[in-house]
This record gives C-alpha cells, structure tokens and sequence, in this order.
C-alpha cells in the first residue's frame, strides 16, 4: 500500500477519536418546561435564543451569598439576552427546607432576586427535574451538581456550553469571560 494511503487512514482513524462528546440533543433546554417559584409552568420556549445560567440555589447554605452576584450577574446582562434561573433544592444538606414562598420571600427580602425562581427541585439522581438529567446526558457527569449553587451555562442555541462548581463564584472572571464570549 502506498505511503499516502497509510498516511490517509490513519488521519481518519485520528479523526473518529477527535469526537468524544456523546451529545445529541434531541431536546434544547428550552424545549422543556418547569414550574416557577409561583407554581405556575414556566414555558421555556420564552428563553429561546438566549444564554442562561441555570444554578441549584439554597438558602442556607454557605454559598448563599452568592445570591447577591448572581442578582448582579443577572442585571450586568439581562439587556444582552443573559437570564439567571434559579433552582432551589434541598438535597445537599437539607439546606432548603422552605416551600415556596418562604424560599421566595426569603430570596427577595435578603437579596432583592428579581431573576426567575424556579419550584423546589432535585437536581440530582433518578428524580431530578428533566432539565437536569438532559444536561447529564448531553454534557456528562459534570453536569451534575455536587452541591448548592453549581452552574450550567446554556448557550444561546439551547445546549450546555460549560459548567462550574459551587466555588465558582458569580462575578469570577472565569465566569464573566465565558458569558461575554456566548452572548
């Protein structure tokens, strides 16, 4: 066999390995829906065409601070089509025993959330909303929250774009230059 075809096979076979991702995306994250933090659906067709930062939030939490950044994050680039959603969930720590309007009242008395809340979730396991097992599925385990107030970018095309932990903080750099650069 000539050499050009040794050389040609073997940058094809190069090639197949070069995509690891298993991501199909037969749904976009806004061809889901969710119940809001007023227990009405949340059509998240509404959110189509633009980025979000969806993070499981906690009110008692050690992170709960970042609340304060996240409501700045939000009102930073709200204008350029950025929404923050925030999901509360309670199965780290039961550090959200609240219902609903606790969890709210909380969130805009100590906080001034005006971003969109979301119903009290899992966000992790076999029960966990819909959104969350899409984002495992398409994007893998780092998906998945390992504690309260991990994030997952979704770019303005409806798929995970990046996530980050619990100890990325809202107003990071790393956070704010990868928001930018999708917007």
């Amino acid at each position: 066999m000539p050499m050009y075809k040794k050389i040609f096979y073997i940058f094809i076979i190069m090639i197949s390995f070069l995509n690891t991702g298993n991501a199909k995306y037969e749904k976009k994250f806004y061809d889901f829906s969710i119940k809001d933090i007023n227990d009405e659906i949340l059509d998240l067709t509404i959110l189509k065409d633009k980025t979000i930062l969806l993070v499981n939030v906690a009110s008692n939490c050690g992170f709960t601070q970042q609340y304060s950044e996240l409501q700045e994050l939000y009102l930073k680039y709200n204008e350029k089509g950025f929404v923050v959603l925030g999901v509360p969930s309670n199965q780290f720590g039961g550090q959200e025993p609240g219902n609903n309007n606790e969890i709210k009242d909380f969130c805009e008395t100590n906080f001034n959330i005006t971003f969109p809340m979301t119903s009290k979730f899992e966000v992790k396991g076999k029960n966990a909303h819909p959104i969350y097992l899409w984002a495992k599925e398409n994007y893998g385990n780092s998906a998945i929250p390992k504690w309260n107030f991990h994030k997952i970018l979704i770019n303005k095309d409806g798929k995970v774009e990046e996530t980050f932990s619990s100890f990325t903080k809202p107003m990071s750099k790393k956070l704010l230059n990868k928001i930018e650069e999708i917007l």
